[in-house]
């Protein structure tokens, strides 16, 4: 089905989209629910029960299943608010017109849409006919859902361990499976080979004879081969890969999986370059496995959509992406956490946001999953976690344990930003008997873990004034660095009017052009990864920088090509993205000499 908008707002934090598609799904606009929060998502349906006078039956910890059963009943409580929503919008009356309005006012400037409507009511204001083309024409946005497909804890009944159905991601699938909803679920974070299996065992993931699906998989990757991979893997379970969506490796925000030095531009070209191929060879095997295992084999080509995301800030960034890359969405992620009326941010988190520079946005080891994370300076998870440290007691209480994950200790799992893994990991550690100057670095990798699967979720609560006394009120917030140059609260017509290049939102002339921030960023992460081995590089780090100093500077000179050849865009700032490139290289070439140098003084 042809897609409302160019862009979709992908998942953010915990919280921040937790009921995103309740605000603008009625618009067109595709978003994504995290997944992660089962405590969460219950507390909100409680809230919106009692908003909307739906009765409400508590599911509580106690009653079989409960994590799979909250995750169905607030997905299909969103869905049917939503439906209510768009309903209304499309009921339109003389009196009864702005929600409508605003549904024509955000669409892309070519759309069809508009000429339809504009066609429709050339001669006269029918509200009879527009009601009969608003019912036909306009279509909701998609209610998405995302896992991060590692989050995946063992679960426990006292001391019994419970079938592997019941880990956290493979119960929040089921709860997305058996939700009404007809939309995707994106698949993050890499590949979990036995959640990937469970999923075969939902027949609405399967295509009937037309191609149709209910539940459709979506799959966000960093690199090519990542994609094939697992995309090949899912169809020799007979599941399709309907949407690979592209995520820069460090210019996004949450965490950040890095490349081995991999810049987006070549990414995108290496996709542009082999979508037929991806396509076919991964049909191959699914309609093969189909057939296996008698199940109906669509008569038609299916089809893949190739959608990016991560540091686009401008519409010439938007268009530029779509049409040069024959992309069919654009992310636009982080500068939503300014739009009230599109995410779910407290007051005072949103004020920090508004006033964030660039050295206020930095990518932290904070994280328990021990992926870097993109953070922000001063947030008030980081400042309750630094309080704990100063009263001689580091670590979290650990109230949700989404992330209980570390089994170094014992055989459940704790979180290594718990307050119980931090105690016996600093014992260890005394233990030792290390250097004064290499004990106190181990000790700050121990003690600078926060609880963010609780900081991300935080926001909301506070927000909607529900209750914290489990969580407290220490908020984590994980923007992407574009948003340093975003200053302000927007409404959605204003950051849509942004994207369709209606209006400006950016208050500053020096935001550099996305794939230049990229490459910036990922010579700092190069710089570090030097650093850290510097003094004990092994034949291994050897070979894994110069590999990615050798990626990187590919890219460089992929988009000197790009750049010299673009004859109609970034005329304005060319010059510039050319002037930044021949610096990168010149930096390169000298990070490249210093691995080697490096490498003889070591052997």
């Amino acid at each position: 089905m042809h897609k409302t908008h160019s862009f979709h707002i992908p998942v953010m934090g915990i919280g921040f989209t937790i009921d995103t598609p309740l605000k603008v799904a009625h618009y067109g606009i595709d978003s994504v629910i995290s997944l992660v929060d089962d405590i969460l998502l219950e507390k909100l349906r409680k809230m919106y029960s009692e908003k909307f006078q739906i009765p409400y039956h508590e599911i509580t910890d106690k009653i079989e299943d409960f994590r799979a059963k909250r995750i169905t009943s607030y997905l299909n409580l969103i869905s049917d608010l939503a439906d209510k929503k768009f309903e209304v919008l499309k009921n339109i009356t003389s009196e009864r017109s702005d929600e409508f309005i605003a549904y024509l006012n955000m669409l892309p400037n070519g759309s069809y849409l508009k000429k339809e409507f504009k066609q429709l009511t050339a001669k006269e204001f029918n509200f009879s006919e527009i009601k009969r083309w608003a019912n036909k024409a306009l279509s909701m946005g998609s209610i998405d859902v995302n896992i991060m497909t590692k989050v995946d804890k063992d679960n426990y009944i006292k001391n019994e361990k419970l079938p592997v159905e019941y880990n956290d991601a493979h119960a929040a699938l089921r709860g997305f499976a058996k939700s009404k909803l007809h939309s995707s679920i994106v698949l993050s974070a890499g590949m979990n080979p036995r959640l990937y299996s469970y999923m075969s065992q939902f027949d609405d993931f399967y295509p009937n004879e037309n191609g149709e699906f209910k539940k459709q998989i979506i799959l966000k990757v960093s690199d090519y081969r990542s994609a094939l991979i697992q995309g090949k893997f899912l169809a020799k379970k007979g599941l399709w890969v309907s949407e690979y969506r592209i995520e820069s490796g460090l210019n996004c925000g949450g965490h950040a999986f890095a490349t081995d030095g991999y810049l987006l531009g070549p990414v995108l070209a290496e996709f542009k370059e082999k979508r037929n191929e991806l396509q076919q060879s991964i049909q191959t095997v699914l309609f093969q496995e189909l057939e296996n295992q008698n199940k109906p084999i669509p008569t038609n080509e299916l089809t893949i959509s190739v959608t990016a995301q991560g540091g686009v800030g401008t519409n010439e960034e938007h268009d530029f992406l779509l049409e040069h890359y024959n992309l069919d969405s654009i992310g636009w992620g982080s500068p939503f956490l300014l739009v009230p009326e599109a995410t779910t941010v407290d007051d005072d988190t949103l004020n920090k946001l508004v006033k964030a520079k660039e050295d206020d946005l930095y990518l932290s080891d904070i994280s328990p999953l021990g992926v870097p994370f993109n953070n922000l300076k001063n947030n008030t998870k980081d400042n309750e976690k630094q309080a704990f440290i100063n009263k001689g007691r580091p670590g979290s209480s650990c109230p949700k344990k989404f992330v209980a994950l570390n089994t170094e200790f014992k055989e459940k799992g704790m979180c290594t930003a718990s307050r119980e893994y931090q105690h016996l990991k600093i014992q260890a550690l005394e233990n030792k008997a290390l250097p004064l100057e290499q004990h106190q670095k181990e000790f700050n990798k121990i003690i600078e873990k926060s609880c963010t699967c609780v900081g991300l979720g935080t926001s909301a609560l506070l927000a909607y004034n529900l209750d914290t006394k489990v969580e407290g009120e220490g908020v984590s917030v994980c923007p992407g660095p574009n948003l340093a140059y975003f200053s302000k609260l927007m409404s959605l017509q204003n950051i849509i009017d942004n994207i369709y290049g209606r209006a400006n939102m950016i208050s500053r002339n020096d935001r550099p052009n996305l794939f230049i921030k990229e490459l910036q960023i990922y010579i700092d992460y190069l710089k570090n990864k030097l650093d850290d081995v510097k003094t004990t590089m092994t034949k291994k780090d050897e070979k894994y920088l110069l590999n990615f100093t050798k990626n990187m500077s590919l890219g460089v000179a992929y988009y000197k090509d790009l750049f010299n050849e673009a004859k109609s865009v970034f005329n304005d700032s060319k010059n510039v993205i050319l002037n930044e490139l021949n610096k990168s290289e010149i930096v390169l070439n000298k990070i490249n000499a210093e691995i080697q140098e490096s490498t003889l003084v070591l052997s």
